[in-house]
C-alpha cells in the first residue's frame, strides 16, 4: 500500500488554507466619507454599505473554508481507515516474522552449516537444505524491511493529516472572529443610519440624496426585483391588526442599509419623509405603472433623477409605521395610495419570480 499520493494532497491542502489566511479580509476600521463637506449621513451611508460587502466577502470565505473544512474531514476518515488497513497489515509483517523464524529453525535453518554436511545422505539434500534456508532467510529481511517501511508511511500520514487539519481549524476561527467583527460594525452602522433616518421622519423633512457608489455592471434583463436577496414575508392583500385594511403591497425582509434597486427604467417623481410609509421614493416607468419603495432608512436619488433597473434608489429601514427593518413595495396605476396591483404575477409578467 502507497500513501505518497495522499500525503502530496494533504500538504496541498495545507499550503492552500495557509495563503488563503493571508488573503483574508480585515475588519473595518474607518468611515469613507463623501466629497468634502458632505454631510455626516453620507459617510454612514456609505459606512453601511461598504459594511454589507466585506460581510458578504467574509461569509463567502468562511463557508469556503467550512466546505474545506468538510472535505479534509472526509479526507481525514478515509485515511483513518487506510491506516487501520496498514496497523493489520503491520499486525500480519510481525506474525510473518515469528513464524518464519520458527519454520526456519525447524526446518534445519539453525543448525551448523558443517553439521548439516555431516548429517546430509546425499549432496542434493544438502543444497535443498542450503537453498531453503536461504530462501527463509530473505523471506524475513524482506519481511523486516516492508514492516519498517509501513510504519515509517503510517506515522508521516498521520502526521501529515493531523496538520492539515490545524491549519483548517486555525483558518476558520480567525475568519470567523473577523466576519464577528465586521457584523458588529456594521449593526452598529446601520442603527447609527436608522437614527438619522428618525429624525428626519420626525422633522417632516428629507436630508437630501445620498450618492453611493453604483454597482459595477449592469443588470442583465430589464427588469429585477427590488432588493437583491431578500425573504419575502407580508403579500399583497393580507390582512392583520398592523393595517387598518388590506396591506398594499409586498414586504421584503432585508436588514438595515440593504441597498434598494429601481425594478425597471424610469423617472423619480416622489421623495418623501413623514406619515405611514416614513421615508418613500417612487419611480414612474414608461409602460404607465409606478412603484413605491417606502420605510427607507436613506435615499440615493432626488426628485426628477431617470434611473435604470438596478439602480441603487435608497437603502431599506423600518421608518413611519413599521414593525421591523423591511422593504415595503407596491405597484400601482398612479403614484398615489390605493391605486395598488400585486407586486407579484406583476414582477412575473415582466420576467422578475421572486
Amino acid at each position: 500500500m502507497r500513501f505518497s499520493r495522499r500525503h502530496s494532497l494533504l500538504v496541498a491542502v495545507v499550503l492552500c488554507a495557509s495563503a488563503t489566511v493571508v488573503a483574508r479580509p480585515t475588519a473595518a476600521d474607518s468611515d469613507r466619507g463623501g466629497a468634502g463637506g458632505a454631510p455626516a449621513e453620507e459617510g454612514v451611508s456609505a459606512r453601511v454599505a461598504r459594511l454589507f460587502e466585506e460581510a458578504a466577502v467574509a461569509t463567502q470565505r468562511y463557508e469556503a473554508g467550512r466546505e474545506a473544512a468538510e472535505a479534509q474531514k472526509a479526507k481525514t476518515d478515509r485515511l483513518e481507515k487506510l491506516l487501520a488497513r496498514e496497523r493489520k497489515q503491520i499486525a500480519v509483517l510481525n506474525a510473518d516474522l515469528g513464524r518464519i523464524a520458527r519454520a526456519q529453525y525447524r526446518e534445519g535453518g539453525g543448525v551448523p552449516y558443517t553439521a548439516q554436511m555431516l548429517f546430509a545422505k546425499d549432496p542434493d539434500e544438502l543444497m535443498r537444505g542450503q537453498r531453503a534456508a536461504w530462501q527463509a532467510d530473505l523471506a524475513v529481511n524482506n519481511a523486516v524491511a516492508k514492516s519498517r517501511r509501513a510504519e515509517t508511511r503510517l506515522a508521516e500520514d498521520e502526521a501529515g493529516a493531523a496538520t492539515a487539519w490545524r491549519a483548517l481549524e486555525e483558518w476558520k476561527t480567525g475568519l470567523s472572529r473577523t466576519k464577528k467583527a465586521i457584523e458588529r460594525k456594521l449593526e452598529a452602522a446601520q442603527w447609527t443610519l436608522q437614527g438619522q433616518a428618525d429624525e428626519a421622519v420626525a422633522a417632516g423633512a428629507c436630508r437630501g440624496a445620498v450618492r453611493l457608489d453604483q454597482p459595477d455592471g449592469g443588470p442583465s434583463s430589464a427588469w429585477v426585483a427590488p432588493v437583491a436577496t431578500y425573504e419575502l414575508s407580508a403579500g399583497f392583500g393580507s390582512g392583520g391588526e398592523r393595517w387598518a385594511s388590506r396591506h398594499t403591497g409586498q414586504d421584503f425582509a432585508v436588514p438595515i442599509g440593504t441597498p434598494v434597486r429601481a425594478v425597471g427604467a424610469g423617472r423619480v417623481v416622489k421623495v418623501s419623509c413623514g406619515g405611514a410609509f416614513g421615508i418613500e421614493i417612487v419611480v414612474e416607468h414608461a409602460d404607465g405603472y409606478f412603484t413605491q419603495y417606502a420605510h427607507l432608512a436613506a435615499v440615493t436619488v432626488d426628485q426628477g433623477d431617470r434611473v435604470g433597473p438596478g439602480r441603487w434608489i435608497g437603502q431599506s429601514g423600518t421608518t413611519g409605521n413599521s414593525t421591523g427593518p423591511h422593504l415595503h413595495f407596491e405597484v400601482r396605476v398612479t403614484p398615489e395610495l390605493g391605486s395598488g396591483v400585486d407586486p407579484v404575477p406583476w414582477l412575473r409578467k415582466h420576467g422578475v419570480k421572486l
